[in-house]
């Protein structure tokens, strides 16, 4: 069976397991005051050398954004995203169990649009207190379909944050695939951009764990307060920061990405020259095709992937390449979708 149903499905890079083993029986202070700790947030302080950041680690992305967005909002407030959004879609309602609700738009190939933050704020300010009031802005890099943020579109959403007085939160859980995309921008780009966000590790080649990265200075003194509060404030949290260290240190990170993408490319390219309907045109390591009954049934004996909607007599599906793919998985994967195409 071919695995291309998500990012996370081996365990990690060598670079980490190595990590893990030569330092196994050191005794590290707990709770991120640990010596890997800073050195984790120094080399990603590099990245960034035109801005002052805090860098906070937690176990995973579900946990980054209930702690992001509890520490941004009062209780009458909440946050725009689009339908597609992970916090809309894929979190299980954690946001809403908050206590603050999501104020969901329309998406434009997965990715908010600054006309439709205006459109929120303008309806809600006609009824003012009987409404909740809109403080932040939500979006991916990666989007849930896999598509990414143009510079241009970062800075209009940035620009059009800033003139309504919100917050805007990058989730960065596939940050490396968009970052690896052919983008001008870089991690430096992204912290002029956003209040906070966060940089996955869990599906670019970690074991688990996610930086948030605060860049507001006036959204960190009481963060760690939050963290804890919210069950993300691990004891031995200098283990999520040594994967960093690894990811980081020699690149490790774009490297992961840029072969994911490549392979994801080359899915995509299979796919749209065997007559595959796309839902997206991607650029990252998520691909979706549309897949008649017949082809569905075939290729679910031979791959695992993942179902994304159902249309008709279409299937919508993702397949999802990782740092651990290979070149003979991908060759293969094109046998099948070629056999699966004459099925019609």
């Amino acid at each position: 069976m071919l695995y291309f149903r998500n990012d996370y499905q081996v365990s990690c890079i060598p670079e980490i397991n190595e990590a893990f083993s030569s330092l196994n029986n050191q005794i590290y202070e707990p709770y991120g005051t640990d010596s890997i700790t800073e050195h984790a947030k120094e080399i990603l302080k590099s990245k960034m050398k035109d801005h002052d950041v805090d860098i906070q680690f937690v176990y995973g992305g579900t946990i980054a954004n209930i702690t992001m967005i509890r520490s941004l909002l009062a209780s009458y407030e909440g946050i725009i995203a689009c339908k597609t959004g992970h916090i809309v879609m894929h979190e299980t309602g954690s946001i809403e169990a908050t206590g603050h609700k999501i104020i969901v738009v329309d998406d434009c190939d997965g990715k908010v649009t600054a006309d439709a933050v205006q459109k929120v704020v303008n309806q809600h300010q006609i009824s003012f207190e009987h409404m909740v009031f809109p403080k932040a802005v939500y979006i991916s890099n990666a989007t849930e379909l896999g598509t990414i943020y143009s510079e241009d579109e970062l800075h209009a959403l940035h620009d059009k944050c800033k003139e309504l007085g919100l917050y805007l939160i990058l989730d960065g859980e596939r940050l490396g695939a968009a970052l690896m995309s052919g983008v001008g921008y870089t991690l430096n780009d992204i912290a002029a951009c956003c209040d906070m966000f966060t940089i996955g590790g869990t599906k670019n080649g970690a074991l688990f764990g996610t930086a948030i990265v605060i860049t507001n200075p006036d959204l960190r003194d009481k963060f760690r307060y939050v963290m804890k509060q919210s069950g993300a404030l691990m004891a031995k949290s200098w283990l999520i920061a040594l994967q960093f260290i690894a990811l980081f240190e020699n690149d490790a990170f774009y490297k992961n990405a840029k072969k994911a993408n490549e392979f994801a490319l080359q899915i995509q390219n299979s796919l749209h020259n065997l007559g595959y309907p796309l839902l997206v045109k991607g650029y990252t390591n998520q691909v979706f095709p549309a897949l008649t009954l017949k082809q569905y049934d075939f290729l679910k004996e031979y791959v695992s992937f993942e179902i994304w909607d159902k249309r008709d007599d279409y299937i919508i599906v993702r397949f999802v390449t990782s740092f651990s793919t290979t070149q003979e998985e991908v060759n293969e994967l094109s046998e099948y979708l070629k056999q699966a195409a004459k099925l019609g």
